[in-house]
């Protein structure tokens, strides 16, 4: 079975902590937003502490066009997405040149030629390289990314690919869109990157820690439930959409994902150790929990990315890989990686350490 061989993450510089996001939002939204005071609580109860952005907090100040925030998305991508290659890599002890497949995950911006394109002409990848960009995803993005990675590495086990995922949500606030979902928007969504090396079976990487092997993966649809996550496109730029019944549809429709993935594999939720969940916000955390039974202490990590780092959609769920696989599970440990996006949609991944 293909291998998750290391994983790196890049935050941007300039961070904030969530009461001055508070404080941002009081202040801009005053006097335009009916209950405003009753919406600022979400900040209070998201249970984030900091988050990192691409700009700093004057940029988002002032209004700016979808041109001007997409040349800055294209630039920012390209150079973080340098900086989380090149760290995974040398983590893994890999060449550049070795390199067979890139699958490159966003939803925050446009780009023709893709993003990973760019990065190819920065860095010394051989020309040869197999290009998959995924756009579309959201927050489901990130274990999508892993599970594309573990079907190329099926199909052709010699191979090495690098799975990316970036984003820069914050790049897509709409100083002007006083809807609810916008206020939530903004509690949630820090900027992040993320790079993970999948590796087939014939290929031999030299290493001395536990590694988490990919066992199965799928994929789910929510029926007709195009308006439950998203983004509704204007002349300015992407406008966030976000369902109240998110949470509600997660205890619902989770549970029946989760233990048919499970029963297909000869599983139960009893047999997970590592639960790698996206946390998409307390309340999507607190929804696994119920739904699954699962305990607070299983979904540590997740609670420790969201608090350190906020929802940044995609790259999210692989910071708690990473936060994961530096607890060192022990050979045998079984795990599951879920995270959860537009359509509405799942993706899970049945990982067991090696």
């Amino acid at each position: 079975m293909p291998k998750i061989h290391a994983v790196s993450t890049y935050s941007p510089p300039h961070q904030i902590p969530q009461e001055k996001a508070e404080e941002f939002i009081q202040q801009l939204f005053n006097g335009r937003m009916e209950r405003l005071e009753r919406y600022l609580k979400v900040f209070q109860n998201a249970e984030i502490h900091n988050r990192q952005l691409a700009m700093p907090i004057e940029w988002y100040k002032t209004d700016h066009t979808f041109s001007e925030r997409n040349d800055l998305y294209i630039e920012l991508a390209t150079e973080y997405g340098v900086r989380v290659i090149v760290d995974c890599l040398t983590e893994a002890s890999v060449d550049i040149t070795d390199i067979d497949a890139i699958i490159f995950v966003s939803t925050t911006g446009i780009s023709t030629p893709s993003i990973e394109a760019r990065l190819m002409n920065q860095l010394s990848f051989s020309e040869d390289v197999v290009r998959i960009p995924i756009w579309g995803l959201g927050c489901g993005g990130g274990a999508a990314g892993i599970s594309r990675a573990n079907d190329y590495c099926l199909a052709h086990p010699e191979a090495l690919v690098l799975v990316i995922c970036l984003e820069l949500c914050s790049l897509t606030f709409q100083q002007e869109d006083i809807n609810k979902s916008n206020l939530i928007g903004t509690s949630l969504f820090g900027d992040g990157v993320a790079c993970a090396l999948v590796c087939g079976d014939q290929v031999n990487i030299s290493h001395t820690k536990t590694l988490p092997s990919i066992k199965n993966t799928a994929s789910r649809l929510l029926p007709n439930s195009e308006d439950v996550m998203g983004w509704r496109i204007e002349d300015n730029g992407l406008h966030v959409i976000f369902s109240k019944s998110i949470p509600s549809i997660i205890e619902k429709w989770l549970t029946p994902f989760v233990k048919s993935f499970l029963q297909k594999n000869k599983k139960s939720i009893q047999n997970i150790s590592r639960f790698i969940a996206h946390p998409g916000g307390k309340k999507v955390l607190t929804a696994y929990e119920t739904a699954l039974g699962l305990s607070k202490e299983i979904l540590a990590p997740s609670s420790f990315i969201l608090q350190q780092h906020g929802n940044m959609s995609s790259p999210t769920v692989l910071f708690v890989l990473k936060h994961v696989m530096q607890q060192q599970p022990t050979t045998g440990e079984l795990g599951i990686m879920a995270s959860l996006g537009p359509g509405f949609s799942g993706e899970l991944v049945l990982l067991e350490w090696e």
